[in-house]
């Protein structure tokens, strides 16, 4: 978009699901360069509307009601609070953070279904759907669990499978199961309410293609998507936990929670012009968050339906398909709304080398965090930005989290401001020295000085975050190699004239500092704007030389940073190790048995011994491996899920016991006849189910 053309941002953060806190995984990919953006934005005096809340009609917010045993509107209001104090004690400026439980969102939602139905946009289906009869419900795809037709996981959801990333429908799963009752589900008869995505493929190829600028993996992935030929998608659900659906004789049913949630955005756009008219929807929800600096009477319309306007979703990469494939079209379909300008996606931040786990608590949790390390706001800020995973997936490590802090906050950023403040006080009574003559080996420092703004703007207004906080560290590395290479604790004893230039100079890098590092470090950049003694500046002011006047008296200077020891840190990867361990030892414990079957079921299957002759990797999977086995019958591929436990040459001859009378099925191009028995132990380890003495190819095991 031609930055000329903009009058206004709407920028959107993803909506948490309020069945938990968030992590540090969360604020990496998505509400910290959200959050760096907007502070960059409102430091040039741009019109930008910051829009966020909780996600509280999903299917994960009824399991965790179901798994505490209270309702889905305790679940809602416990962790909208504790989401809610976080983001706030965490410096994310949200203009308002606002909850999809509120009537405003209810009736946004519910008026944007109609009028797609009205304009006759769905085709209304009855489709076979799961039921779990033992829990005498529908199913929810989160209520489902199965294997992934397209990379063999066996832990995919009903509609994602997390592994691969792929989007899916329930019926697509192998094996499904109920996740209430842990039982196969049937298939019932239901009527919903489809979204043509296949319709709008033409317009949203036309939409994608005129973003390539966008990062590769967003618009590599819509290209596959498209490339794959997109299919009508349900946008009702057979639940009663969400917005109803608008309709006489959908009875039992609400939206889809892939609907209603990016309809948040709009309708929190909505809520903050109408601010003191809060919701009394449920009389006992919890506040709305809205940053009161930043009211102001307008109209909501103008930040989602001008074409002046520039809109950006910060999102992580497992939302990619809904924020730039189903809401777009919706969008279309609607006819009055802007689309999406840019959709950064981030990849995926690992804590201490393991992918973050949320079930088995392995996180570091931002409650929890501000509560271990108080007044460290921006230590997490910066390791996260400086580790962000921008084009790739990403580790966190508390080693590396005390290193940076140690040797780049404290020993980089911290020193040279501090040493000024104090050399400032020292020598001349806490007041800014009159530059008295300014030499080349200044000058050269000035220039250089001068260059860093625009250099930081081009990276940060190109979602380069981590690159910008690169650029912006290297102000200060300017400030220090500066500093140490004029030596004004010498000079001063020969030439005081000269120390006061030194000082001048130095200290109109510390105020530029001040403007450059409050989109990243924002309260780091408010002690530093009272240390300075001064109101701050707008980032149109970085770079320039008369900042801070002569005579300008400065405060005292206090330490802004400081050293992270060991034993904290130790203590953190202590945490981690013991819920590790309490995570292994409660899943140490047997499954329950399953119900019993009769003899008749038993004699049907055909389990015999095999012998692997051959395997390899299945291309552009993680978990696959190819084997050909000997049957003793015959020679049949089999496709196993098990490539990250055992490396193909390693398995060569190796007996197993295989299912040989499963129905063939495809995967991932490749016809697999049969399934070899595994045992997984409490670590997830896979185990061959193997004879202890060898056998005879095609022994039936009895």
């Amino acid at each position: 978009m031609d930055n000329s053309k903009i009058k206004r941002y709407t920028v959107t953060a993803a909506l948490p699901y309020t069945n938990g806190p968030v992590h540090i995984g969360h604020l990496a990919g998505v509400y910290l360069p959200a959050d760096t953006y907007v502070r960059f934005l409102r430091s040039n005096k741009r019109d930008v509307k910051f829009v966020c809340g909780s996600d509280e009609n999903g299917v994960p917010i009824t399991l965790k009601a179901k798994k505490e045993g209270i309702t889905p509107q305790q679940v809602v209001d416990k962790y909208h609070k504790i989401i809610g104090d976080s983001f706030q004690e965490f410096g994310i400026s949200f203009d308002i953070y606002h909850r999809t439980s509120s009537l405003t969102h209810h009736q946004t939602a519910s008026g944007f279904f109609e009028n797609l139905y009205n304009k006759g946009v769905f085709t209304e289906e009855v489709t076979e759907q799961y039921y779990d009869e033992k829990a005498q419900q529908f199913l929810a795809d989160r209520y489902i669990t199965g294997t992934c037709p397209r990379c063999g996981f066996e832990h995919a959801y009903g509609d994602q499978c997390e592994n691969c990333g792929s989007t899916l429908n329930a019926t697509d799963l192998i094996n499904p199961k109920s996740t209430l009752s842990g039982e196969p589900p049937v298939r019932k008869e239901t009527k919903n309410w489809f979204l043509p995505l296949d319709k709008y493929e033409d317009k949203l190829r036309a939409y994608i293609e005129s973003h390539k600028e966008w990062k590769p993996n967003v618009y590599g992935q819509c290209q596959s998507w498209l490339n794959a030929g997109l299919q009508p998608r349900a946008m009702t659900r057979d639940l009663d936990w969400g917005v109803e659906v608008p309709l006489k004789d959908a009875a039992g049913k609400v939206l889809y929670v892939w609907f209603d949630a990016p309809i948040g955005y709009i309708s929190a756009t909505k809520e903050f012009f109408n601010y003191a008219k809060l919701d009394v929807w449920n009389p006992k929800a919890e506040k709305y968050y809205i940053n009161q600096n930043t009211v102001e009477k307008g109209n909501w319309e103008q930040y989602w339906k001008d074409d002046s306007t520039k809109l950006v979703h910060f999102i992580g990469k497992d939302n990619i398909v809904f924020h730039c494939i189903i809401f777009p079209a919706m969008l279309m379909a609607h006819g009055d709304y802007i689309l999406a300008d840019n959709v950064p996606a981030n990849e995926f931040l690992n804590l201490e080398g393991q992918k973050i786990s949320t079930s088995k608590n392995w996180a570091v949790w931002l409650n929890e965090y501000l509560l271990e390390f108080p007044d460290k706001q921006d230590v997490l800020r910066y390791v996260l930005t400086a580790t962000a995973p921008e084009t790739k997936d990403n580790d966190f490590t508390w080693k590396d989290f005390q290193a940076r802090n140690n040797n780049e906050l404290v020993a980089v950023l911290g020193n040279f401001i501090n040493r000024v403040v104090v050399l400032t006080h020292k020598y001349f009574d806490g007041k800014v020295p009159m530059i008295m003559d300014i030499k080349p080996e200044d000058q050269a420092v000035i220039d250089e000085l001068a260059q860093y703004p625009a250099k930081i703007s081009a990276s940060i207004e190109n979602y380069r975050f981590r690159e910008a906080l690169m650029e912006v560290m290297n102000v200060a590395r300017l400030g220090n190699k500066y500093l140490a290479d004029m030596e004004p604790w010498k000079v001063i004893k020969t030439d005081e004239d000269r120390v006061r230039t030194i000082l001048n100079v130095s200290l109109q890098i510390v105020a530029s500092l001040e403007i450059l590092i409050e989109p990243f470090l924002p309260f780091t950049a408010d002690k530093l704007m009272k240390m300075l003694n001064y109101g701050g500046h707008l980032w149109a002011h970085a770079g320039q030389m008369n900042l801070l006047p002569r005579g300008h008296q400065l405060n005292q200077p206090v330490l802004l940073f400081e050293k992270i020891e060991d034993e904290q840190v130790q203590f953190q990867i202590d945490k981690l190790t013991k819920s590790k361990d309490e995570n292994t030892l409660a899943n140490a414990v047997a499954a329950p048995a399953k119900e019993n079957i009769n003899f008749d079921d038993f004699s049907a299957v055909d389990i015999r011994v095999a012998t692997i002759i051959a395997a390899e990797k299945v291309e552009k999977t993680k978990k696959l491996l190819k084997l050909t086995l000997d049957t003793g019958l015959d020679q049949r591929t089999v496709v196993s899920g098990i490539a990250e436990h055992y490396k193909p040459e390693e398995i060569i001859g190796q007996q197993v016991s295989l299912l040989v009378n499963l129905a063939p099925r495809e995967i991932k191009g490749i016809l697999s006849q049969g399934m070899i028995l595994m045992s997984e132990n409490s670590d997830g380890k896979l185990t061959f189910v193997a004879p202890v003495d060898k056998h005879n190819n095609g022994s039936v095991i009895k």
